[in-house]
């Protein structure tokens, strides 16, 4: 007895001929023991359906196909396809240690607006970017003005930083036009980080719904968009909520404002305090 991907099969007659079997486009896990599979191949008209079965004999591993995208787990076995698929140009979804996101090349201007157009979002509204570890900020954003030892104690984690873009920011301009700061992530997620370091770039990352529509903490919560992206990562029932990361500006020396409160403001406020920041709001 193992496991594999079924499709849903479904007998329609015909008058004159063999029973053809319909393949939905959903797929589903099922249990088959070799002995009850009882098909027989000369009355199955359909190509695809004969792969299928040939294909469940071969694998033992499960992958949800379907019309509206392609599931997979959000494992390290298939951290390389997604870095390929970013290469590539395309927009994807995965689980950050907040939300579920939607991901692609922040240096790709056609697959950020792609993802643009996927959540029907104004293209005045800023993305952040997602970077694999700390050291990698450098590269994006400045960061010199900042107290030493203060990123590491935030980063990883379920904040977003705000911070100046300065002229040695390989980001390519038409990011965000007009700003010159950008928000910028380490998610604490390892799929997400594995992809922004094989991809060798920063990736653009914005929440995977439609703008005004609340976000996702389950990939079912945006099955209507997965068929614009290339593959959808599951990760699970994300457990931290819809609140999001917790946005804070640091652009100014010395100071920090939060922007969004999200899932961590107290432990984010309380860290950049011990680093003798003080919030803006009540600087004199």
């Amino acid at each position: 007895m193992f496991e594999f991907g079924v499709l849903r099969l479904s007998q329609a007659a015909t008058s004159r001929q063999s029973d053809e079997i319909n393949c939905s486009d959903q797929i589903c896990s099922a249990s088959i023991s070799a002995p009850s599979l009882r098909l027989s191949l000369s009355t199955l008209h359909t190509r695809p359906i004969v792969t299928a079965i040939r294909m469940a004999w071969g694998s033992e591993k499960t992958v949800e196909h379907s019309t509206t995208g392609l599931v997979r787990p959000a494992t390290a076995d298939y951290a390389g396809e997604a870095i390929q698929a970013v290469k590539a140009g395309k927009v994807i979804a995965v689980p950050t240690d907040t939300l579920y996101g939607f991901a692609c090349d922040a240096c790709s201007m056609e697959a950020v607006h792609r993802t643009y157009e996927i959540k029907g979002r104004k293209h005045t509204s800023p993305l952040a970017i997602c970077v694999g570890d700390v050291q990698d900020i450098q590269r994006y954003a400045t960061t010199h003005h900042l107290p030493l030892g203060l990123l590491d104690s935030l980063l990883p984690g379920p904040v977003t930083l705000v911070l100046r873009r300065g002229d040695s920011s390989i980001l390519e301009k038409s990011l965000n036009p007009g700003l010159d700061s950008i928000g910028v992530r380490v998610p604490d997620c390892d799929f997400i980080r594995l992809i922004a370091r094989g991809s060798q770039s920063a990736l653009a990352l914005t929440s995977a719904n439609l703008s005004g529509q609340p976000s996702s903490v389950d990939v079912k919560d945006f099955e209507n968009l997965w068929r614009h992206c290339a593959c959808i990562y599951n990760g699970g029932l994300l457990p931290s909520g819809r609140a999001g990361s917790t946005v804070v500006d640091l652009t100014r020396p010395g100071e920090f404002k939060i922007l969004r409160p999200g899932s961590a403001k107290e432990e984010t406020s309380a860290i950049l305090e011990r680093y003798a920041l003080v919030e803006e709001n009540s600087v004199s």
